[in-house]
């Protein structure tokens, strides 16, 4: 019996709401991703901004049982998260950096990337200083962010080089006396896309900036690199980076966080009342406004499973299937809607849903507006047992979770 399977049966213990990683599929993507590195020489680092589930780590980090490197953190928090939780190596970029933030990163990165040539002439002397202090053990190696102004992504809110983007130096502001004491370079351009697309990327970077990579020690592309769906071109994916590292005798680092964790995750939701509008709308306990804000902002559609004839079912798109209803959370929000499915038969109040591909960009960026709770996380584990031993629960959420957030 699968995790999702498990989570409709008889015997399951797992609440609703409830994240729900799947440890069977976290590993299936980590052995694609250590495929990559074998074959490439790459360093694999989790982006901490898609998947942060600590609980998890041992089964990724290299200092667990997993290939992972280590992270990339876009804050302090995660960098302190990733240093105490996954080990390895701790690379860290932020649009930009306060002095006290970089203050509490000496002793937390190993790499820190600028967005601005102004903010690494800003804080230089000071990890030049704490390098200096610390000789040759452990110094911060640090990177500036380039803009190769070339478009990768559909959707304008998750284009890093979309018009008027703030993140990376293009072209025309680049000075090569900027350099000084910087050890790589970094982009980042794509969203949950493929090799060809990545392809085009490092075209777009040559062309652009092709003379100073030579110099570099390392060459961080970023993230946003579907490795682990179905169908992805992993030849292509390591002819690019075994060429890069070949041609610039760099370290090259890929961060992807979404392919880490695709398709490794749950949500178990609970249908709580069918009312009519121009369509059935069945109200859930969950919601997409505080739980999986992603539907609303990318925007896009979850898979949706439920249970029918004693079997897990599919749910289709709207007319595909004997009845359809509009799913919505349980928020004061008008907008707070999943979509429009078809179903087999009506929903029923007391009937469970499971809502697919809810590790990734769902629990870290929950909220709990109209103080609606979190839902709890557990984690599905590998193997054929069963009932208790099958699911651990690591996190229940109350009104402390609630009202300490506040004041």
């Amino acid at each position: 019996m699968d995790c999702l399977d498990f989570l409709f049966s008889d015997e399951t213990p797992v609440p609703s709401p409830c994240f729900v990683l799947d440890e069977a599929r976290l590993a299936a993507n980590a052995a694609i991703l250590d495929e990559v590195q074998r074959r490439t020489g790459a360093k694999i680092l989790l982006a901490l901004k898609g998947y942060a589930a600590w609980a998890t780590f041992p089964l990724l980090s290299r200092t667990g049982t997993g290939p992972l490197w280590g992270v990339c953190a876009s804050s302090v928090d995660e960098a302190r998260l990733g240093r105490e939780e996954f080990g390895g190596e701790v690379h860290a970029f932020a649009a930009a950096w306060t002095e006290a933030e970089i203050v509490e990163l000496l002793d937390l990165a190993d790499h820190i990337v600028f967005n601005s040539p102004a903010q690494w002439r800003q804080f230089r002397p000071v990890i030049e200083a704490r390098n200096r202090a610390r000789r040759a053990e452990n110094p911060i190696e640090c990177g500036l962010r380039l803009n190769p102004e070339h478009s990768e992504g559909a959707v304008p809110i998750y284009d890093p080089c979309s018009p008027g983007s703030r993140l990376g130096i293009r072209q025309r502001h680049f000075d090569p006396a900027d350099l000084e004491g910087i050890s790589g370079l970094h982009f980042h351009t794509l969203c949950e896309q493929g090799a060809d697309a990545l392809a085009r990327t490092l075209d777009a970077v040559e062309k652009k900036f092709g003379p100073y990579l030579p110099a570099c020690r390392w060459i961080n592309m970023g993230g946003g690199h579907h490795i682990t769906k179905p169908g992805y071109d992993l030849d292509l994916l390591c002819a690019c980076l075994t060429r890069w590292r070949q041609r610039y005798d760099a370290r090259i680092y890929l961060e992807p966080g979404e392919a880490v964790a695709l398709n490794a995750g749950w949500l178990t939701a609970t249908v709580l009342d069918v009312v009519m509008a121009d369509m059935p709308v069945a109200v859930l306990d969950v919601s997409a406004a505080c739980h999986m804000p992603d539907v609303l902002e990318m925007p896009y559609r979850p898979e949706v499973f439920y249970r029918h004839e004693g079997a897990t079912a599919r749910a289709g798109a709207a007319g595909e299937r004997a009845w359809t209803c509009r799913l919505a959370g349980k928020s004061c929000l008008a907008g707070d809607v999943i979509g429009e499915y078809g179903f087999a038969a009506p929903l029923e109040a007391g009937q469970r849903l499971v809502f697919g591909d809810m590790a990734i960009y769902s629990m870290v960026k929950t909220t709990t507006f109209n103080g609606l709770r979190l839902p709890s996380i557990g984690i599905c584990k590998a193997g054929n047992a069963s009932g208790e031993n099958r699911f651990r629960l690591l996190r229940e959420f109350g009104y402390a979770d609630f009202r300490n957030r506040l004041s």
